[in-house]
């Protein structure tokens, strides 16, 4: 199983992504634990405001679990993540970096 969390907005309005296959991570069995606790039918639609983050996660079943899982996904606002979304995000961060690469730097700052 795959999270992915991609948070975007903000003042700045960027977009970074953090992911993490849980599968083989020796506390596995917490982390299905912690996807079972969320609420994925239960996020309200929320409004975007200005100057505050989004949060898009998706929780993507490998191609070969058995048995058969459905990908979930929820995007919440940022004052929408507490309790188990909170949790969630915060262990994703810590397991990866951002998986978005850092942006090119423009021609004309590239030393010769």
């Amino acid at each position: 199983m795959k999270v992915v969390v991609t948070r975007s907005g903000g003042f700045a309005g960027m977009r970074v992504t953090w992911q993490v296959v849980i599968d083989n991570l020796p506390d596995a069995s917490d982390w299905v634990v912690l996807l079972r606790e969320l609420p994925w039918d239960e996020v309200a639609d929320e409004e975007p405001q200005p100057d505050r983050f989004v949060y898009r996660i998706r929780l993507e079943p490998l191609a070969d679990a058995e048995p058969p899982q459905a990908e979930r996904e929820a995007t919440l606002a940022e004052k929408q993540l507490t309790g188990p979304w909170r949790e969630l995000v915060d262990k994703v961060q810590d397991a990866d970096t951002p998986a978005d690469p850092p942006a090119k730097p423009h021609p004309s700052h590239q030393h010769k």
